[in-house]
């Protein structure tokens, strides 16, 4: 704190990110005791408290990646917006329509609300709190072009609201989820068949176009995506 003046509170994880919410336990070490913070990326900026809503700067790379895809007029749903940072990115760096972002997080969304402000982000994302599941079946049917599902700890059982929201001519899905994997296995290939299982179930015309290891969480554990190409 002393050589980076800007530093007002320093905090120690304490447990591993759980719960339906993501939160990690924290541990006051030093300075202001508040877990309230901002965080700028890409030009955006992202106020949020670490207590109550989960957020990731190790993502940076894979948000910008994601806002590269975007093309000009889709309809995005973020299934999982948490605070706004794929959304927001998205947004001012590309040329969508609208990002529809949904999150069940009463806090995190509060932050999305805010953050969409302060980023003049309003033409365009549009922030609904509740349940993905609920919100796609009662009001998000065939309207999407790309479909983003940044929670790994749900996408597998929310991947058929994913197709369900998705225009009936196809789209994009941008799966993500954590996998284990010995020494001489791939965990995007573990994914990737795991995922085309269920989905030769629910719609067999798709296609996985790219995969890739956004970063290892632990010993042997990665969290993945897949950009899949749904057809009609």
């Amino acid at each position: 704190m002393s050589l980076h003046k800007e530093i007002k509170s320093v905090w120690r994880q304490s447990s591993s990110v759980s719960g339906d919410y993501r939160l990690r336990g924290l541990q006051f070490i030093l300075g202001k005791e508040t877990t309230e913070t901002r965080y700028t990326e890409y030009d955006c900026v992202y106020k949020t408290d670490l207590r109550k809503a989960y957020f990731s700067p190790r993502l940076s790379y894979e948000r910008r990646r994601i806002a590269g895809l975007v093309q000009n007029g889709e309809t995005v749903l973020n299934m999982f917006a948490g605070v706004g940072c794929y959304s927001i990115l998205i947004a001012k760096h590309s040329e969508p329509l609208s990002v529809i972002s949904i999150d069940v997080n009463p806090y995190a969304f509060q932050y999305l609300i805010e953050n969409i402000r302060l980023n003049r982000a309003e033409t365009r994302v549009i922030a609904i709190q509740g349940d993905a599941k609920t919100v796609v079946e009662e009001k998000l049917q065939n309207v999407a072009d790309r479909v983003l599902m940044p929670l790994p700890e749900r996408a597998y059982k929310y991947l058929d609201y994913a197709v369900l929201a998705l225009k009936p001519v196809g789209g994009w899905i941008h799966y993500y989820d954590f996998e284990y994997a010995k020494k001489n296995e791939d965990p995007v290939k573990k994914v990737e068949t795991k995922v085309s299982e269920k989905l030769c179930r629910i719609c067999p015309d798709f296609q996985v176009n790219f995969g890739r290891i956004v970063r290892t969480t632990g010993p042997r554990w990665y969290q993945v995506v897949l950009d899949i190409q749904m057809k009609k």
